[in-house]
């Protein structure tokens, strides 16, 4: 069972990169190792979320399968 999100961010029904720039706006409300989700149904969130998060330095910690779509777990590094 994957740590619980202290915050998670609705974007299903939005396409990237909205999801993307919607995380990137409010990852800074979570303290650091702690664990923020955003749920999507864009198909290219898959690809899209774990490369912003190596690009930022941060930890894709798991895509958790949803009724629809799936909610992307990141964990804050800094």
């Amino acid at each position: 069972m994957p740590e619980q999100p202290l915050l998670t961010i609705e974007a299903i029904g939005r396409k990237c990169p909205i999801p993307i720039i919607m995380l990137a706006g409010r990852i800074q409300e979570v303290p650091i190792g702690s664990v923020i989700a955003v749920t999507a149904d864009d198909p290219a969130a898959k690809t899209d979320i774990p490369s912003w998060c190596r690009m930022k330095m941060q930890e894709f910690v798991a895509e958790v399968p949803l009724a629809r779509g799936s909610a992307f777990h990141i964990r804050r590094t800094y």
